[in-house]
């Protein structure tokens, strides 16, 4: 099965993430990720089988132990790719206390023997994907408030040609400042 581990933002910043999706999709062309599909990627496993799964969820309990709710800090636009054919995404400041669950995580894989995607670690929402940015002026864009994502979830992928489809397989909650 196709996985990856990733943190989930909390509905409120969803919602202000899909309005600022709905304002750029005005201006950019492309397939714009659906709302339920916005995550930041900690670690993306690829094909994994059903032990490695298991170990992946061990790594996530070794990883998330002790951790609380991380910042998630909205810092502009970027792009993977060229711009008549790129993957439009909305950065996030490498908050430490992110960076860290990041680095963590991957190393608690790494010790395991489960193979990941070894690219630095840049965190970022999947807005739309071949995407064709046009040269001038985006419109005025209301960028998401701060917040704290409290959920890392491993999720299986299923692609087709609407798109991937995410079903949660294990889910670890962590606690909020001042809980």
């Amino acid at each position: 099965m196709r996985a990856f581990i990733a943190l989930e933002p909390p509905e409120e910043f969803v919602e202000d993430v899909a309005a600022l999706a709905r304002v750029l999709s005005a201006a950019v062309e492309g397939r714009f990720v659906p709302r339920q599909n916005y995550h930041v990627t900690l670690a993306f496993l690829g094909d994994v089988d059903e032990a490695h799964a298991h170990d992946a969820m061990d790594a996530m309990d070794e990883a998330c132990a002790g951790a609380a709710a991380v910042p998630l800090c909205p810092d502009g636009l970027g792009k993977f790719g060229r711009a008549s054919d790129a993957t439009l995404w909305l950065g996030l400041t490498p908050d430490p206390e992110l960076t860290n669950l990041a680095t963590r995580l991957r190393e608690a894989l790494r010790v395991r023997g489960i193979p990941f995607a070894e690219k630095s670690f840049l965190p970022h929402i999947t807005l739309a994907r071949r995407a064709r940015i046009l040269q001038g002026l985006l419109p005025e864009l209301a960028f998401p408030l701060p917040c704290d994502a409290a959920h890392v979830t491993l999720f299986k992928s299923t692609l087709s040609h609407d798109g991937a489809q995410y079903k949660p397989l294990y889910e670890i909650g962590l606690p909020r400042s001042g809980v």
